[in-house]
């Protein structure tokens, strides 16, 4: 059995489009050559290979078909450069990558990148201990991850770590840590987390002698409105160094103290031979290894 590549094509794009009528738009095409395309794919493999929801999702079966699809696109486009024939259109290269990285230091070397690649990147965001998830389904190419095992048909490499301290505004330290950040104090000190499953408040608190379910908690879910939160003095939080250090310099935050938290993260991405996807990966990790703690 062969799976044709415009079938497959068809399958990625509605994935990453989320509906039929919007995957017929970027394929200048019917929905209805769509679906057809679709079925037409579904019969040959004997398998469902999308749930037909809003937005529209692969299946496990259809995430097989989608990694092979950019993987195609990807390897295609190489082809076409190294014949001297390059395509009319750029290649999409999707990657996952954490919120603080991607607030910090993850734009610059792809803006290095697009200007000597015709390349165009969509970015998926997710916490580091999930971005990994997204290169197992297919989602993804490469990701930023704090998983040091490779997933399975991926590389990986050491990056660094990003490296979290404690930080408040001035004001918020006098009002509701007038005495230093001592443990009666900080259980009842509002704190910002960025959403539910964010952990590194409570593993400083922890390590301060602090139940860390005491504290009032602000949710603010993105990096930079969290450390504006914790700038305009909503609460104390754990900000990279590489985010909160011009803030310390002129004096709108100060540190709290205690032990830093160092995240470990790490570059995988399919272990394909791509000219392509090669230099995005050293670009990304010689960046990393640059700025990232040791």
């Amino acid at each position: 059995m062969r799976l044709p590549a415009d079938l497959a094509e068809t399958l990625a794009v509605v994935v990453d489009e989320g509906t039929l009528d919007a995957a017929a738009r970027r394929l200048h095409i019917t929905p209805s050559a769509v679906s057809q395309r679709i079925k037409a794919l579904e019969q040959q493999v004997g398998r469902v290979l999308l749930v037909r929801a809003k937005p529209a999702r692969p299946t496990d079966a259809g995430r097989a078909v989608v990694r092979l699809a950019r993987q195609f696109a990807l390897l295609e486009h190489d082809a076409l450069g190294q014949l001297g024939a390059p395509g009319e259109d750029t290649v999409a290269v999707p990657l996952a990558v954490n919120a603080d990285s991607l607030a910090t230091w993850f734009l610059p070397p792809l803006a290095r990148l697009s200007e000597g690649h015709p390349v165009v990147f969509d970015l998926h965001r997710d916490d580091q201990d999930f971005t990994a998830r997204l290169l197992e389904d297919g989602t993804v190419m490469a990701a930023v991850t704090s998983r040091a095992a490779p997933v399975a048909g991926c590389a990986v490499s050491a990056l660094g770590a990003l490296r979290y301290e404690a930080v408040a505004a001035p004001r918020y330290v006098e009002r509701h840590l007038p005495g230093g950040p001592h443990a009666d104090a900080l259980a009842g000190a509002p704190l910002v987390d960025f959403d539910r499953r964010d952990d590194i408040q409570r593993t400083w608190l922890a390590g301060r002698g602090v139940d860390p379910d005491a504290p009032p908690r602000h949710y603010v879910p993105a990096s930079a409105d969290f450390a504006s939160a914790v700038r305009l003095g909503l609460g104390w939080a754990m900000l990279p160094r590489l985010q909160s250090q011009a803030a310390l310099d002129a004096g709108d935050l100060v540190l709290l103290g205690g032990d830093a938290v160092d995240v470990p993260l790490y570059w995988q991405q399919w272990n394909l031979r791509s000219p392509l996807l090669d230099a995005v990966a050293a670009e990304l990790i010689a960046e990393g290894r640059r700025v990232l703690a040791s």
